[in-house]
């Protein structure tokens, strides 16, 4: 007699199943049939579990945001300064292996056509900088630098620059020094 599996576990497994179906096609592209299938229960169950194809979405788009954000802080626990951003920044490099995280940001931001979902990824997003700039103690515009070479990372990372034998995807790729930001200043950048 095969096991009865728990809320808990089935919630757990759709999750991660919904997580490679929306990281793959997107909020509109993705198929909740396709994930009720994968994990052997019905539609219905889906949007019992989770309300709408949306909400799922979101909590998927939110989790992710959430581990990169916590990584960051986590890293930069007892730190301040260039020195958390440096192993802010050490940590989120390392993030960039989970691909599936890392393709739910994105289609979190491709889908911020819809208001729902753009608020969401903008908390997200906030919630990305307070991490940043509340866990450095820096300004601003070494914040903002920081998070653009952040989201050139991500761009590398969904385009897998490390299969690409070329200069621009070396470039791409390359890590970043500790002390690149050093001179990134509200002063220096007036």
């Amino acid at each position: 007699m095969a096991r009865r599996v728990s809320g808990t576990e089935r919630r757990t497994q759709v999750l991660a199943i919904a997580a490679d179906e929306f990281a793959e096609h997107g909020l509109h592209g993705a198929s909740t049939e396709t994930i009720a299938r994968q994990a052997g229960i019905t539609q219905a169950y889906v949007f019992r579990m989770f309300g709408t194809k949306k909400a799922l979405f979101l909590e998927l788009v939110r989790a992710a945001f959430e581990r990169v954000s916590g990584g960051m802080r986590e890293a930069g626990e007892g730190k301040t300064g260039l020195d958390a951003l440096s192993a802010m920044g050490a940590q989120y490099f390392d993030l960039l292996a989970d691909r599936t995280g890392l393709l739910l940001q994105l289609q979190g931001f491709a889908a911020c056509g819809d208001p729902e979902v753009r608020d969401a990824v903008r908390e997200c997003f906030a919630a990305m900088w307070g991490a940043a700039e509340d866990g450095t103690g820096l300004e601003p515009v070494t914040v903002k630098t920081f998070l653009a070479y952040g989201m050139l990372l991500n761009a590398g990372a969904a385009l897998d620059v490390g299969q690409v034998d070329e200069a621009w995807a070396e470039g791409v790729r390359t890590r970043i020094k500790p002390g690149l930001f050093a001179h990134l200043t509200t002063e220096t950048n007036r």
